[in-house]
């Protein structure tokens, strides 16, 4: 469900930095009202809610937070997997379980 929302952006961005253009947090989308929403993002979002929903979504939040002090945002293989998929529409379709593994 895609949720518009710049106050819960700015919760977001208290905890994970200034500059969030979409944000997933099972089982919602959120991005602010600035963000010019189209497929890429969306995509992008949703392999995000696949990741979680396979880690059982509290590790995958664990595990991302500890990846973004460790390695920083792009050293998250989360993150990896999301940007190098994005523009893939059909990715989703035919992704491997656990294809984050890939970019660790």
């Amino acid at each position: 469900m895609l949720v518009v929302s710049d106050r819960a952006i700015w919760f977001f961005e208290l905890i994970l930095g200034k500059g969030i253009r979409g944000l997933a947090f099972w089982p919602f989308i959120l991005v602010p009202t600035s963000t010019q929403i189209d497929d890429v993002l969306l995509n992008h979002e949703r392999i995000h809610l696949r990741q979680q929903l396979e880690m059982l979504i509290l590790p995958f939040y664990i595990w991302y937070l500890i990846a973004l002090r460790r390695k920083g945002y792009m050293g998250i293989s989360f993150e990896k997997e999301a940007y190098a998929n994005e523009a893939n529409l059909d990715y989703l379709k035919t992704r491997p379980i656990f294809g984050f593994r890939k970019y660790i």
